[in-house]
């Protein structure tokens, strides 16, 4: 079957956790035997993409807080086209023109429209396509969950016609596609009241290579994530705000991930390491694993990247979102106290000498059996889908 996939930004360098998420479902669909095509755009600065099954639309900046002027444009074509800002910063002709160029060559059995940001491309899109809608949020209640915490007249505005547009073209897509793809129960239970053929799917770790049973770690604490999203940012920010006032300060906190550079020299015992180019490794060498997360929507990745690292996990309800029957050594803490308290504990198991080797290994597999069949399920889950379309 031929796919036509439709995205914001190529996912293959899997550089976010939507990224990762969208590259998920291509990976399956191509284990699935089809044949898949994959537009989006392309940030400055990464090279050309050597995967055959890309289109780059165009090289354009992603993230706002590095689009210099360009975000006033945005905010201008928003008002323009009475679009949501976080759509028009993915509208353009060039992407109109690139699917009818695509589609005057030959007939796709299902477009897939990745990320509701996309959703003014539907009018544009063969009626005789199946069209599947993936909703990686219900993007209209994370902009009303940040109404609720604006406090300038300004900020409310914003959000609010936010969480309007978006909502309507969300709502819009999932009225007019075949099946809604979502990632959480939470999502599905929403998407199910405008279209009954919503589901979800759980996704699997992005890692496939098993970490070593022994290794030589490197500091007490990791926390990584992205830092350039608002709602990582903020869950970052509650962590040395709320949680490291009650940590030792002779214990050893390593942050990876770009956009938090406010902590570099700020605290004597915290390394910020900045963009890792192996999440993997950086897990793996430490001794807990940090997932302070206090906002959001969908799942987490990196919770479940954590998960296949082996290492012990400190993590807040919100980061556990969409994750059940998850094995043990994780421990979850909404309270700041309860969050240092628990990473501690576990730093203390951690250093009994009674731990040895063969403990060791028992639980790393156990973690690596669980992630092998949350693969295995999603790919089952992915292959059933598009079969019933």
């Amino acid at each position: 079957m031929k796919i036509l996939y439709l995205t914001t930004v190529l996912p293959s360098r899997k550089r976010t956790g939507g990224e990762i998420a969208s590259q998920s479902f291509i990976k399956a669909l191509k284990y699935c035997g089809h044949e898949v095509l994959v537009l989006g755009y392309q940030r400055f600065g990464d090279t050309n993409s050597q995967n055959e099954n890309e289109v780059v639309i165009e090289k354009r900046y992603i993230e706002t807080e590095k689009s210099k002027y360009h975000s006033f444009l945005w905010m201008a074509l928003s008002f323009l086209k009475r679009l949501p800002y976080s759509a028009a910063k993915y509208y353009s002709k060039k992407y109109f023109q690139q699917i009818r160029n695509i589609l005057q060559l030959g007939q796709y059995e299902i477009i897939i429209i990745d990320h509701a940001q996309l959703g003014w491309l539907l009018p544009l899109l063969n009626i005789k396509s199946k069209v599947i809608f993936i909703a990686h949020n219900v993007e209209h209640q994370l902009y009303e969950s940040q109404l609720q915490n604006a406090q300038k007249y300004l900020s409310k505005y914003i959000y609010k016609r936010e969480a309007n547009l978006i909502k309507k073209m969300e709502d819009n897509l999932a009225i007019s596609a075949k099946q809604v793809w979502t990632l959480t129960s939470h999502d599905a239970n929403y998407f199910y009241t405008q279209n009954q053929t919503s589901q979800v799917f759980h996704l699997p770790s992005s890692w496939t290579i098993a970490p070593k049973n022994s290794v030589t770690k490197n500091c007490d604490i990791g926390i990584i994530g992205s830092w350039t999203w608002k709602a990582n940012k903020s869950g970052l920010e509650w962590f040395f705000k709320a949680v490291y006032p009650y940590l030792p300060k002779n214990i050893s906190i390593h942050v990876a991930g770009s956009g938090a550079k406010w902590l570099l020299e700020r605290y004597p015992n915290v390394k910020y390491c900045g963009f890792v180019t192996d999440a993997q490794a950086f897990m793996a060498l430490a001794k807990v694993i940090a997932i302070p997360s206090i906002s959001g929507g969908g799942i987490q990745i990196k919770t479940l990247d954590a998960i296949a690292s082996g290492s012990p996990i400190v993590a807040t309800t919100i980061a556990m979102r969409g994750i059940y029957d998850y094995p043990s050594a994780i421990k979850i803490a909404d309270e700041s106290e309860t969050f240092a308290l628990s990473l501690m504990q576990l730093l203390a198991f951690n250093k009994k000498s009674h731990l040895h080797e063969a403990e060791r290994a028992k639980l790393l597999n156990n973690r690596l059996t669980w992630s092998l069949l949350r693969r295995e399920h999603f790919y089952k889950s992915v292959k059933s889908a598009i079969n019933s379309v």
